[in-house]
């Protein structure tokens, strides 16, 4: 490979001057183009990593919202064994030689970048300096500062399939052992809310046990990760499923996970009463007393394994009731041929409008409160404005649902009322934490402003100060 002179003059005037030694020159003109072509590949991927950060930065997407690595500059080394080990990828790049978190809103609080530092550069936290993190008080088997309720999975802060199960798993075992020294009366021993990962590793281990139990989940099968995008790749560790056996997998699709626990169920006889929502918990003779939306259960236990994304924000409008109003898209190609209009103005709305349009003879309308789009990816502006530009999508910026109807709907747009022919309605406006809904337990919530761990672990003496349970 010949070499151009003038380039290797001036790698040779950007080396320490040493003195001169032709053995060693000799050593190292044949490593020059090795090392330039290393710095080459070392500025574009820093390049790259500078347009992801102001990418994230123009959108507003700065704010991880759930457990991140924070890295001390000082210790790092920038050897880029986090940017490797992020299963994400493009969420931590380097910059300036230091390793950054330049995609902070696709952080999953995998962990394994911590564990790849050689430096122990990186920390976990919850929350940052401006932005709080809500999780609740457990004690290291689970139990939070109510006696006799559990919290397992996302709930806690910690998101990761492998992390659920292990917990959900664990949780069931101390429940177990707290049951052992009672004597059997008509409640039954666990009530366990919700269905995801970790809901479904309990109710495993739970028959495993013997235990008499019930599983309510307010939706359907699989918690959060039925609501995810389809398609959408997740990402795990193996760990092993009580009744079950091990789940090997590293990495793996949305239906695929879902086609798993359909599996579960089905091998294992494990009956989970879905679309049946907690409506409160209160404490009655020795346990709690469930209330849900179907009927009413008494329990000694309760485990919650709801995970973080809670309800789904509402609109509040007359109509909104009806059957074709629903809060996630699941599949564009059943509405093709329909009047569909989506509701937001974030990533997921844009998304799914931007979906919606590419099935024949779907007519997708977008309805936005603002005048512009915040906190949304580039590419996902850039998708909205061609399909609008190309008559694909109709957007109302600066407009509001009013009413949903048989056959219509009627949109607020600038003062003006707007009735638009419609089929269905498709509401991506985020969901309500379930933070209300353990404060009306009594449970205690910390809010966490960049502070590590995966929970607060709590005085057992603490507990004798929880508040009364009370009615939500």
């Amino acid at each position: 490979m010949p070499f151009d002179p003038a380039v290797i003059a001036y790698a040779l005037s950007a080396l320490p001057k040493l003195p001169f030694d032709s053995a060693a020159l000799a050593y190292l003109l044949p490593a020059l183009p090795i090392w330039m072509s290393y710095r080459a590949r070392y500025r574009a991927t820093e390049r790259k990593s500078h347009m992801i950060l102001e990418d994230a930065r123009e959108a507003g997407l700065t704010e991880p919202s759930s457990l991140h690595p924070v890295i001390d500059t000082a210790k790092c080394v920038g050897c880029s064994a986090c940017v490797l080990a992020c299963p994400e990828g493009d969420v931590l790049g380097l910059l300036e030689g230091k390793a950054t978190l330049i995609d902070p809103t696709r952080c999953i609080g995998h962990g394994a970048c911590e564990q790849a530092c050689p430096a122990d550069a990186l920390s976990l936290v919850f929350g940052t300096a401006t932005r709080g993190v809500d999780i609740p008080f457990v004690s290291p088997d689970f139990e939070t500062n109510v006696p006799g309720i559990y919290l397992a999975g996302e709930i806690g802060g910690m998101g990761l399939i492998r992390n659920a199960v292990k917990q959900g798993s664990e949780a069931v075992d101390a429940i177990a052992a707290a049951n052992e020294s009672e004597g059997a009366d008509d409640m039954l021993d666990l009530m366990i809310v919700g269905a995801g990962p970790a809901g479904i590793a309990a109710s495993l281990r739970a028959m495993e046990l013997g235990l008499r139990f019930e599983t309510v989940e307010q939706d359907s099968l699989g918690g959060t990760v039925a609501h995810f995008p389809r398609n959408k790749l997740i990402m795990t560790a193996p760990v092993k499923l009580p009744l079950y056996g091990e789940l090997r997998f590293r990495e793996i699709r949305k239906e695929a996970l879902l086609g798993i626990w359909e599996d579960v169920i089905e091998r294992t006889g494990l009956h989970i009463r879905c679309n049946e929502r907690v409506a409160e918990v209160t404490s009655a003779g020795g346990g709690f007393t469930i209330r849900t939306a179907h009927g009413v259960y008494r329990a000694r236990r309760v485990l919650l394994a709801i995970g973080r994304r809670g309800t789904p924000r509402k609109l509040g409008v007359p109509g909104e009731e009806r059957s074709n109003v629903v809060y996630r898209l699941t599949d564009p190609a059943q509405y093709v041929g329909q009047r569909v209009l989506v509701v937001g103005g974030g990533d997921s709305a844009i998304e799914a409008a931007v979906a919606l349009a590419e099935q024949p003879g779907t007519e997708v309308t977008l309805s936005y409160r603002r005048d512009a789009f915040s906190r949304t990816r580039r590419q996902n502006r850039s998708a909205i404005e061609a399909a609008v530009a190309a008559d694909r999508v109709t957007l109302y910026l600066q407009s509001s649902v009013e009413e949903v109807s048989n056959g219509s709907v009627s949109l607020r747009h600038r003062g003006e009322r707007l009735d638009l022919a419609n089929d269905h309605v498709i509401v991506c406006a985020g969901g309500e934490l379930s933070t209300g809904f353990l404060h009306s337990m009594g449970i205690r919530v910390e809010r966490r402003f960049g502070t590590a761990g995966p929970g607060a672990v709590i005085d057992p003496a603490d507990s004798a100060k929880a508040p009364d349970l009370k009615a939500a």
